[in-house]
């Protein structure tokens, strides 16, 4: 346990920062997985929809370096890939 005043602090800013990040990553992965989930039923209105609302969360993630970049823009492609597959 911390005994100086400073790294106190910063163990309580690490709790509420794993908490925030937690949930965010939790938020990200569900709205992945609404967009597979439509994919998988071949209903392409449903997971253009669920893509149309991910996306925000998949740019906002990036953005606040909760994931790279570059992952953001793996899974956007490749969900998209997946969605202009099912015409």
């Amino acid at each position: 346990m911390a005994n100086i005043k400073s790294a106190k602090k910063r163990a309580r800013q690490a709790v509420k920062r794993n908490e925030r990040n937690t949930g965010a990553r939790s938020a990200l992965r569900t709205a992945i997985k609404k967009v597979v989930k439509a994919i998988e039923l071949k209903d392409k209105a449903g997971a253009e929809a669920a893509l149309r609302s991910a996306e925000p969360i998949l740019d906002r993630s990036g953005a606040r370096g909760l994931v790279h970049k570059n992952k953001v823009a793996r899974h956007k492609s490749r969900l998209t890939a997946h969605i202009r597959a099912l015409a």
